[in-house]
C-alpha cells in the first residue's frame, strides 16, 4: 500500500495558500475571497469532500472497466449537508445510463460503497498533532 509509512510535507507558499507534497507531486489549496484568500485553488475542506467523491467514482469505473461497460455517460454526484458548521451527511448518487445492464445495478452501488475513504470516515483514525521545535545551531570549529 503506497500509504503505509508515508508523510505528506506542508509548504506555505504566501497568501493563504497551502501547498502540500504528495508522492512527488504537488496538491495546491487556497481560501476563496471571501475567505480572505486568492481563489487560485480548492479550500482544503472541500478536497477532502473531493477525496471521497474520486475514490467512490474510482470504485465504479474499476468495476466498469472489469466487466466492459461503457462509461462515458456514467456520472457520480455528491452532495453534502453542512449543519451549524459541521459536516453532517454525505450522499452519493451514481447515475447510470439509460442502457447500464440491470443486473450490475446493486453491484456497481456496493462498489461505490467499497470506497477506501468513505471506510476511512466510518472508523476514523486517530490524529495526533505535536510541535516540533528547531534544534539551536550547533557551532561550527
Amino acid at each position: 500500500m503506497t500509504l503505509q509509512g508515508s508523510t505528506i510535507d506542508v509548504r506555505f507558499p504566501g497568501g493563504k495558500r497551502v501547498d502540500a507534497v504528495v508522492g512527488g507531486q504537488v496538491v495546491h489549496t487556497d481560501q476563496t475571497e471571501a475567505h480572505g484568500g486568492g481563489g487560485t485553488a480548492p479550500e482544503p475542506f472541500d478536497l477532502f469532500l473531493a477525496s471521497l467523491a474520486t475514490c467512490a467514482g474510482l470504485y465504479v469505473l474499476v468495476f466498469c472497466q472489469a466487466r466492459g461497460i461503457p462509461t462515458d455517460e456514467l456520472r457520480l454526484v455528491q452532495e453534502q449537508v453542512v449543519e451549524e458548521g459541521k459536516l453532517a451527511r454525505v450522499r452519493l448518487e451514481v447515475h447510470l445510463p439509460a442502457d447500464f445492464p440491470a443486473k450490475y445495478v446493486d453491484a456497481v452501488r456496493a462498489a461505490a460503497s467499497g470506497c477506501r475513504v468513505k471506510k476511512t470516515l466510518l472508523e476514523p483514525p486517530q490524529v495526533e498533532v505535536v510541535a516540533v521545535p528547531a534544534s539551536p545551531a550547533v557551532p561550527v570549529g
